[in-house]
């Protein structure tokens, strides 16, 4: 197994990193640029960047804040919200995004997917996917940062998202998301087992062990949010937990 990825990710909305729990309640934190190359500066391996109310107005508002975080941050940024078209996708890869995490647009018309993967190549694709448990103890996903009903069931969309194109999964557990007590393991394991991509695990990760048990299911790379934000660890102590926990993590 590859060694597993250590991200940050920021919630946008407007200028401000913002923090909420099960994506309501938004806190305003700073300057999301500035929470980065902290970031950066203590070893993250990545930077996910999610415009959260993009979707709402149709269109994504980071290409300042990413012009100005490749400016002194060297290392992947995916970006994700509002990104409807090939257009929108090239106007932010040009602004130095690696990546994008496209939510939405895909529930709306899956073949946005193959479309991205054909004009930048499936590692720039990454599907996200916001899920919430059902009363029947399977998964489904939501889109407009967790406020509607898609009607796709989780592991069968992540599935077709691959086969149509798909480089890497983003999967949010919104029921668990700024909680901080713990992962969805059970639907990390789902996912992970049904699709033969990475997948970047978000939502509920409040200490280290939180991110082992994560890997333990199956992730890929875990997406940090409350825990750093709220400096109830920095980024080197995160991840010699995980090394004495036997997960190997980049230097």
């Amino acid at each position: 197994m590859s060694k597993v990825r250590v991200i940050a990710r920021l919630d946008v909305k407007n200028d401000y990193l913002v923090k909420g729990i099960q994506l309501e309640g938004l806190r305003k934190l700073g300057s999301p640029h500035d929470f980065a190359a902290r970031y950066y500066e203590q070893g993250i391996d990545e930077i996910l960047y999610m415009d959260i109310v993009a979707s709402l107005y149709n269109r994504n508002n980071l290409s300042d804040i990413v012009r100005r975080t490749t400016e002194d941050i060297f290392i992947p940024i995916t970006v994700g919200g509002g990104l409807r078209s090939v257009e929108d996708v090239r106007s932010i890869l040009s602004m130095g995004a690696d990546k994008v995490a496209v939510n939405t647009a895909a529930i709306r018309d899956e073949n946005i997917i193959t479309r991205v993967a054909q004009s930048f190549g499936s590692q720039c694709m990454v599907l996200s996917i916001e899920a919430k448990r059902r009363a029947d103890g399977h998964y489904e996903a939501y889109f407009d940062n967790g406020r509607n009903h898609s009607g796709k069931e989780v592991v069968e969309w992540a599935r077709r998202g691959v086969a149509l194109g798909a480089g890497e999964i983003l999967l949010t557990s919104v029921d668990k998301e700024g909680l901080q007590r713990g992962m969805d393991d059970d639907l990390i394991k789902a996912v992970t087992e049904a699709v033969d991509v990475p997948v970047i695990v978000s939502g509920g990760c409040g200490c280290a062990a939180d991110a082992v048990h994560a890997v333990s299911a199956g992730a890929s790379a875990v997406a940090a949010a409350s825990i750093l934000h709220y400096n109830k660890t920095t980024v080197p102590e995160l991840k010699d937990a995980l090394r004495a926990a036997g997960v190997e993590v980049r230097r």
